[in-house]
């Protein structure tokens, strides 16, 4: 890793997405959320975000990517570089940012196989993780991890309500685990914040998308 990658403060998201009928014939309502994480240095104090969005009829993998850009277009408007620790239950999204998409872009966003599902996003992606230092990680969906959990209730409140948090709220994540908890649903011990560990960040994404996506 690079001096100046290293010196990048870091922050961990925990993203999901839900779609009601995935699959199905007709408009399926959908739901992606997540939450965001960063730890100030100076005080040791973690602060928490939460996002939502939905759309009327979509799908999960288009909710996946969704919830990438959202993220991203969230933590970069004060113009602020991060490496960042993405986690999501997608192997779609964990799969298509980490791997696939150099080779789409080396073909001008075409893949050997045919055209490329959900290619407006798959675009829109690729610009909101620009200047950022990504590790894609993925987890099990539905096995006890806490914030891909938390994550996963978010979306789905969102695509049955067809709500949005339009940018970033105040995280309720401390109020739900006493609540799951109550419930004795099986959670395991919130992830903790990344700090100690090196990322193992993707190459960057060469720019190479058109503004006009």
């Amino acid at each position: 890793m690079s001096e100046e990658v290293a010196e990048l403060p870091i922050v961990a998201i925990y993203a999901d997405e839900s779609c009601l009928g995935n699959g199905r014939e007709g408009d399926n309502p959908g739901g992606a959320a997540g939450v965001i994480e960063y730890l100030d240095a100076r005080t040791d104090r973690l602060t928490r975000w939460d996002f939502w969005l939905s759309e009327p009829g979509t799908t999960n993998n288009r909710m996946a990517l969704r919830s990438v850009i959202e993220a991203f277009t969230i933590i970069s408007r004060k113009g602020q570089r991060f490496r960042v620790l993405f986690t999501s239950d997608s192997q779609y999204l964990v799969k298509g940012m980490s791997e696939w998409i150099y080779g789409w872009i080396g073909r001008g966003w075409r893949r050997k196989e045919g055209e490329i599902e959900n290619l407006d996003l798959w675009k829109q992606a690729a610009l909101a993780v620009q200047g950022h230092r990504v590790e894609w990680q993925w987890v099990r969906g539905h096995h006890g991890h806490c914030q891909n959990e938390y994550a996963n209730d978010l979306a789905v409140n969102a695509a049955r309500d067809q709500s949005s948090s339009s940018g970033a709220a105040t995280s309720r994540f401390d109020e739900w685990l006493v609540e799951q908890q109550k419930t004795r649903r099986k959670l395991g011990e919130p992830a903790p914040f990344p700090s100690q560990r090196v990322l193992k960040t993707s190459r960057p994404i060469p720019v190479t998308v058109p503004s006009s996506v």
